[in-house]
């Protein structure tokens, strides 16, 4: 409920400085809204900064209070092909560092805790343009390269196989939410906010399910030939 509440509240405040911004970038606005007549494809380069987190299921609500966000990196390329003016496919393929932590005196391991889980992530997404603004969401899978479980100061790998103490390299969930488009010279500037919703149980043994907050910034030319677009 906390991160509804938080995603809620950024998304609000990206729709109100675009409209600030909108407001004193008339001409350009204007030339955007020209080129808005035919679809847009963009191939994007991004680094970004992803707050992720652990469900626990059943357990979750004991110990929310304990629950700490993890910071992780988010490295990779996206890909939106304009399929009609209002409306685009949007590939991804990036590496993220996802995982959790933990507090001390947490009922599930008692001593300060952190999870975390090296990535591949690759969603699909349907994407909806609204003028600026734009909505999408879609599924997404992931798989983990590598991970380690950390316990005080000591630090153990975890193991990818189904015993007591194993997780699941493959993780499946849906990714939504929104963004903004500025225009900035021939070029756009696109603020993305969207919640990434683990379905698949990462452990053996207990319930665990990744929670993702990711903001990501995207600067980059349109494609002058669109192959996939139609007007």
């Amino acid at each position: 409920m906390k991160k509804v509440v938080q995603t809620g509240f950024i998304m609000s405040m990206i729709f109100l400085s675009a409209n600030t911004f909108g407001q004193t970038q008339s001409s350009e606005s204007n030339n955007v809204n020209e080129g808005m007549k035919t679809a847009k494809t963009y191939f994007d380069l991004m680094i970004n900064v992803a707050s992720t987190n652990i469900n626990y299921g059943g357990a979750n609500s004991s110990l929310d209070d304990y629950k700490k966000s993890n910071n992780g990196v988010q490295a990779g390329a996206s890909f939106q092909a304009g399929i009609t003016p209002s409306f685009s496919l949007v590939s991804e393929l990036y590496f993220m560092r996802k995982g959790g932590k933990l507090k001390v005196n947490n009922p599930l391991t008692t001593s300060e805790s952190t999870l975390h889980l090296n990535t591949l992530e690759l969603p699909v997404l349907a994407r909806f343009h609204f003028g600026k603004f734009y909505v999408n969401a879609g599924p997404s899978i992931s798989y983990a390269l590598s991970g380690d479980w950390k316990v005080n100061d000591k630090s153990t790998k975890l193991s990818f196989n189904n015993t007591v103490d194993g997780y699941r390299r493959f993780d499946a969930g849906v990714q939504m939410g929104g963004g903004v488009e500025f225009p900035f010279k021939q070029k756009r500037i696109a603020v993305d906010i969207r919640y990434n919703y683990g379905l698949t149980n990462l452990s053996y043994s207990k319930e665990m399910y990744n929670r993702a907050l990711m903001i990501s910034v995207h600067f980059s030319k349109a494609w002058k030939t669109n192959p996939l677009g139609r007007n």
